[in-house]
């Protein structure tokens, strides 16, 4: 029997070519899969039809955008993931959605290897091999580029020689990866730290410095989904999609970052999501009204794991699993309403409304009606301050 290969398909030149690449290299027939994550694009159809024109037995898509909202995107909402303190992991919240299709499509086809189009110094190598181990063990990995030096110019002669139909020629100076949830921007003239990013490479977010007035939305959350725009109901994915449109048009959610990526080197990104940072942002107001202080103070320790296990490619590790669930049990009381001024680049929060709030108007007010007893502070500052006053004396004598 043939051996058979899965392969992430996108639809573009190197993975139009990587089917028949892998297929002279290996012998296998070559299955393509194409997952929708809101990346826009070509039509999946037209996907479908071109991967098996390029030699593909069999090519299945898969509409995943929804899928892609509720069991990707919102977790990172609730756990206010942002690696680094700044990026909201677009790429790598996409992978582990793309490996679930992969290697269920492995399992349906009967094959023995999955293929993806990634490069050898990259994270999503990682994201797919350690994902696709995660979810079929037995399964093995190969990546024409990485594999098999898959360069650009090979690949262009190939589908020329071959006569495949894909366009080769003309080619972008940047690699860009997006789905609903942002935009990733790299290579060409960013390569160099020094340059500031030209307006030319955005398309998901409007020049924040353009004079325009300002919109003013409120988010209602229920246990941390997002449930309502303005009061209309909505689900994760069109939140998401709505406050791209709305905060996009306002310059939200632009990042010029230099990170630490997980094969040990640092590369400069450009990113922009502006759902993602309104979203997360109106829910890190949100818990500070709703969340106990020290459960507060333990999961934004919890926060910061959970974004680099997710970033190193450990979305089905057992570690990111548990923290799943503390996320889930610290997230049962953000309910209620943050209402919000995307303007100017920025989302501010104006207002902040919960049946669940822990911020009781009567303790916190310095005018009459005060409720709380201020002549407790004392007793309370002198035991609280003893064990430091106790080592001051030592020390200072």
């Amino acid at each position: 029997m043939t051996e058979r290969v899965v392969l992430a398909y996108s639809g573009g030149l190197d993975t139009s070519v990587a089917i028949g690449w892998i297929a002279e290299e290996t012998g296998a027939e070559v299955i393509a899969v194409a997952v929708d994550v809101g990346q826009g694009g070509e039509d999946l159809d037209v996907i479908r039809k071109r991967a098996l024109a390029c030699g593909a037995v069999e090519a299945e898509v898969a509409d995943a955008r929804n899928e892609f909202a509720d069991e990707y995107c919102l977790p990172a909402i609730k756990a206010n993931a942002l690696y680094m303190d700044r990026y909201p992991l677009v790429s790598a919240l996409s992978r582990p959605a793309i490996v679930k299709h992969l290697v269920a499509a492995a399992h349906k086809h009967g094959a023995t290897t999955v293929a993806h189009g990634c490069t050898g110094k990259g994270n999503d190598q990682v994201r797919f091999e350690a994902g696709i181990q995660a979810l079929g063990p037995g399964l093995k990995c190969i990546a024409p580029v990485r594999d098999y030096a898959m360069t650009r110019d090979k690949a262009i002669a190939f589908a020329e020689r071959a006569g495949l139909p894909i366009a080769t020629s003309k080619k972008s100076p940047y690699s860009i990866d997006q789905n609903v949830f942002g935009r990733a921007v790299e290579t060409g003239f960013l390569e160099d730290i020094w340059n500031g990013p030209i307006e030319d490479i955005y398309e998901y977010t409007a020049d924040p410095a353009t004079p325009r007035e300002a919109d003013e939305v409120v988010i209602t959350f229920e246990a941390g989904v997002p449930v309502a725009i303005d009061g209309t109901p909505v689900t994760v994915l069109q939140a998401i999609q709505q406050l791209n449109e709305r905060a996009g048009a306002q310059g939200i959610g632009r990042i010029d970052m230099v990170e630490d990526r997980l094969v040990g080197i640092k590369s400069r990104e450009v990113y922009e999501a502006p759902g993602a940072i309104a979203l997360i942002t109106a829910h890190q107001e949100l818990e500070n009204v709703t969340v106990e202080r020290e459960l507060a103070r333990y999961k934004r320790q919890v926060e910061q794991r959970w974004g680099e296990l997710v970033y190193d490619g450990l979305w089905f590790s057992p570690l990111k699993r548990a923290l799943d669930g503390f996320v889930d049990e610290a997230s049962r009381h953000v309910s209620g309403d943050i209402r919000m001024t995307l303007h100017g680049g920025r989302a501010v929060v104006t207002g902040r409304k919960s049946e669940q709030s822990l911020y009781d108007f009567n303790l916190a007010t310095y005018d009459s009606g005060d409720t709380f007893d201020q002549s407790k502070a004392q007793g309370f500052i002198d035991i609280f301050a003893l064990s430091s006053k106790i080592a001051a004396k030592r020390d200072l004598s």
